[in-house]
């Protein structure tokens, strides 16, 4: 469970490279926006698998924990907001740098409460 987690960390700290390059025009938007665009379907299913795996193994918390972040990407992508536009993405860069960041803050969090249930439950069983 925390190696799902800790892939979603890598692939949100790519996109926020992704977007930090372009806003100093290391990178040009088509690169960055195909970067970005290829992760974000990944990042959704990491996200649907680990919550399933949550509430199969009853980590309840845990699981009501990753839910309401899987019911915000399935309302994106039912939308079509889930890619980045090329042609906004200048106009939208402060946005996406946000979301990523709360993204990352959300998945260490989350791989913290991880680690730390799993070394709970394995003090519990040794015991």
């Amino acid at each position: 469970m925390s190696c799902l987690a800790a892939t979603r960390m890598q692939h949100s700290s790519l996109q926020l490279m992704c977007l930090t390059d372009l806003e100093v025009d290391y990178i040009n938007p088509y690169d960055s926006a195909a970067r970005i665009n290829m992760l974000v379907l990944p990042e959704f299913v990491t996200q649907g698998i680990l919550c399933t795996i949550f509430l199969i193994t009853g980590h309840w918390f845990l699981f009501l924990l990753c839910l309401p972040y899987l019911y915000y990407n399935v309302r994106l992508y039912r939308r079509r907001q889930h890619l980045v536009d090329v042609t906004e993405i200048y106009s939208q860069l402060s946005w996406e740098k946000k979301q990523r960041f709360y993204k990352l803050a959300y998945l260490i969090i989350l791989l913290v409460l991880c680690i730390f249930w799993l070394l709970w439950t394995a003090g519990k069983n040794h015991h």
